[in-house]
């Protein structure tokens, strides 16, 4: 006699497979639809989407009683949400300024922002390592490091920052 621990039959693998297959394919093609902007750089929202997605897909995967057509619709209903918001966000300040984080300067012309370190629990050494990383071996060779809105460590260096109009709307607003 079998326990339903190890095997339960058949039934629940073809449906588990078949969900599998059908919510694979169909979030391939609806990323795909959705634009490169959705696989480049990781935004905040972008994250969300991306955590939503993997855990309402395995959550409906393993259910017992789901249906592919819920499947689909979660799937759809995910990704036509998050390209509202996009779309908002690309039309409109108020949604840009609820959704995305402006980039931060963290250290700006040989002086280090002590207090934007700590409101984005960052110290020091991040930006050293991430000066390192650029290829600079100063901070005397670098004007300028941002805390970007995907998270990444932005350095311009001295020779590169030329009239700083990309950086200037940044500078006043951290101390």
């Amino acid at each position: 006699m079998t326990s339903p621990l190890f095997w339960n039959g058949w039934t629940p693998l073809i449906q588990v497979t078949l969900m599998a297959s059908v919510g694979y394919l169909a979030l391939v093609l609806l990323l795909r639809t959705t634009g490169p902007r959705t696989m480049a750089k990781m935004t905040p929202l972008d994250f969300v989407l991306a955590v939503t997605l993997g855990s309402a897909f395995g959550r409906v995967l393993t259910a017992e009683k789901s249906t592919v057509s819920q499947l689909l619709w979660l799937l759809v209903f995910l990704i036509a949400l998050q390209w509202i918001l996009a779309w908002l966000r690309s039309r409109s300040t108020f949604f840009r300024r609820l959704l995305d984080h402006p980039p931060v300067v963290l250290y700006e012309d040989g002086r280090m922002r002590n207090r934007a370190l700590r409101r984005h629990r960052l110290i020091d050494d991040d930006v050293h390592e991430a000066v390192r990383g650029s290829g600079k071996g100063s901070l005397e060779d670098v004007h300028t490091v941002l805390l970007l809105r995907e998270g990444t460590l932005a350095v311009i260096g001295r020779d590169d920052i030329g009239d700083s109009s990309s950086v200037t709307p940044y500078v006043a607003r951290e101390g």
